[in-house]
């Protein structure tokens, strides 16, 4: 039996050659292929395997249509078409490396809008009222004798104009500029989901559908707000990290359900810009890693005004028509906004990847191998959508060696050192492991922890709150991970990343030369603690 199939993604003759010798790869199978002609002859005694054919060819990086679906697809373009549903972080990074591998890019998105969560209404946007939140607070106290201070109210309409202006500007500078110049990438609107393995449709938002059959898939369609099941939440207008982003004004009393990085972050901003502030978590603030980081950012909080309830769960929420209380057993809390910031969940719901043979976990959420492959070898995914930590830079690398993988290559996410930040203030910035961890890991740890009373940067800044902690294998000394507590520990923490991944030693954290007045030197100061007592040296000693 005789049949004939459209390669795509071949860019030479030697392209043809390494298709052919797949394709007789395949138990009974005789292929030859013409580059010129972008086609494959298949011989079988039956009727094809296309999926058996088209997984030979996937590991190469080269696509096979069969006849009716290339007179589906309406193009004659036999480059390797990769669809990417999504247009975030990850969804951006792997179009640009796939288009520049030779591929025929097509993006869906569903939204009016480009860019995904962390322009929009992430990272970009919190970043900024986290920083106004901050000077405001500076404003009324900071440490500086001879300097005035002013509690004086913000202009909240202002503020918020300056905010949206320069979202607009980089989601239209990296984003719509980037598909405006790349021709090889094609945004559809639409919702995408799968008709099967390889087939998606995708409906515009008129509701017309069009069928697509891709060479490989990219899933990166991100996350959105989880909202828990509380009686009467679903009844009320309670606030996600969107709206409480985007609010017209300061409301006096803000109640705020969660202990995620979002919940801590938004509610130190409200209670700076005016707000008096209520923290519901469930469990103790940053619970999943060392216990004195939340501690010591639970007495920040406690410092500044915000009343934080631990280890209490919501049993019932009501909203009056103008103020919601909250019932948390012995006690009640009011206030006129409710923010619920736990957590967030893969926006996987309307794809139908039970269609696609693609596997999940229990929330939802893309199982991933460390070359982003899902179950299905020809679907790859990254970003919020996955189980990878929910992170931008973790999203745009899995998405650039998802697209390396897509086109034939062989790369890995490495995911050993992760730095994470807490954008509060002091910030939480951790990479590695912390002792529980290491312990987990078979390795036995010490650890060091230098307040911040010790770093002299901290004191000419007149503000010591907080710590930095290194822990270290017993044995070998080699440092396994870092924990700080700090103004702008988010700066410090890549330099402790470079330590941890070049599989340093103590010692040698300890005589490598740091600027002086720099906060990073206190990484070197921890360090030397493992063999003296930093207390006994001079302010810039070696």
């Amino acid at each position: 039996m005789l049949t004939e199939f459209q390669v795509t993604g071949m860019t030479c003759e030697h392209c043809a050659r390494k298709v052919e010798k797949a394709l007789n790869g395949v138990p009974g199978v005789r292929a030859s292929v013409s580059y010129a002609r972008a086609m494959a002859r298949v011989e079988t005694a039956t009727p094809p395997d296309l999926d058996a054919l088209r997984r030979a060819l996937d590991a190469h990086g080269y696509g096979l249509m069969a006849a009716d679906e290339a007179t589906r697809s309406g193009s004659g373009d036999t480059r390797l078409h990769i669809v990417v549903i999504g247009s975030g972080a990850a969804a951006f990074a792997a179009a640009i490396r796939a288009a520049d591998a030779g591929a025929r890019v097509t993006m869906i998105e569903r939204d009016d809008t480009l860019g995904g969560t962390c322009v929009n209404v992430g990272c970009v946007p919190s970043k900024i009222m986290l920083r106004a939140a901050e000077v405001q607070h500076q404003r009324a106290r900071h440490p500086f004798a001879g300097i005035a201070r002013s509690r004086d109210p913000i202009e909240r309409g202002a503020q918020l104009a300056q905010l949206r202006a320069r979202v607009e500007q980089l989601r239209a500078d990296k984003y719509e500029q980037i598909l405006h110049e790349r021709p090889e990438i094609t945004l559809m609107r639409g919702a995408a989901r799968f008709q099967g393995p390889r087939a998606l449709a995708v409906t515009d938002h008129a509701g017309a559908t069009q069928s697509m059959y891709p060479d490989r898939i990219l899933i990166a369609c991100g996350a959105s707000p989880a909202v828990p099941p509380i009686r009467g939440l679903a009844d009320t207008p309670y606030w996600t990290s969107t709206d409480a982003l985007f609010a017209q004004a300061i409301p006096e009393h803000l109640l705020v359900i969660g202990s995620s990085f979002v919940a801590l972050e938004l509610a130190q901003a409200y209670r700076r810009l005016g707000s008096e502030v209520t923290l519901v978590a469930r469990n103790a603030l940053f619970s999943r890693d060392d216990p004195d980081l939340g501690a010591g950012l639970l007495r920040v909080f406690e410092a500044e005004g915000i009343r934080v309830f631990t280890h209490t769960q919501v049993r019932r929420i009501h909203h009056d028509g103008e103020r919601f209380s909250i019932d948390l057993g012995n006690e009640r809390a009011t206030g006129d906004r409710l923010l619920v910031a736990a957590g967030r969940l893969a926006n996987t719901q309307m794809l139908r990847l039970d269609k696609g043979e693609i596997a999940v976990d229990s929330q939802g959420a893309i199982r991933v191998d460390d070359h982003l492959q899902t179950s299905a070898q020809h679907i790859y995914a990254a970003g919020d959508c996955t189980t990878l930590p929910q992170l931008v830079y973790v999203a745009a690398a899995a998405g650039t060696r998802a697209a390396i993988n897509m086109t034939g290559g062989k790369a890995r996410l490495d995911l050993s050192v992760v730095p994470a930040v807490v954008f509060t203030d002091p910030q939480i910035a951790t990479v590695g492991l912390d002792e529980a961890q290491a312990r987990a890991r078979g390795i036995e740890p010490v650890s060091r922890r230098l307040d911040l009373e010790n770093v002299p940067r901290a004191l000419a800044n007149f503000d010591t709150t907080g710590f930095i902690k290194l822990i270290a294998d017993a044995h070998s000394h080699r440092l396994v991970g870092a924990r700080i507590l700090a103004h702008n520990a988010g700066e410090v923490i890549q330099t402790a990343a470079l330590a941890v991944r070049h599989r340093m030693r103590v010692e040698e954290l300890g005589d490598t030369l740091f600027p002086y007045l720099v906060m990073s030197e206190g990484l070197k100061l921890a360090a030397q603690t493992f063999t003296r007592d930093v207390r006994q040296l001079s302010c810039c000693a070696g």
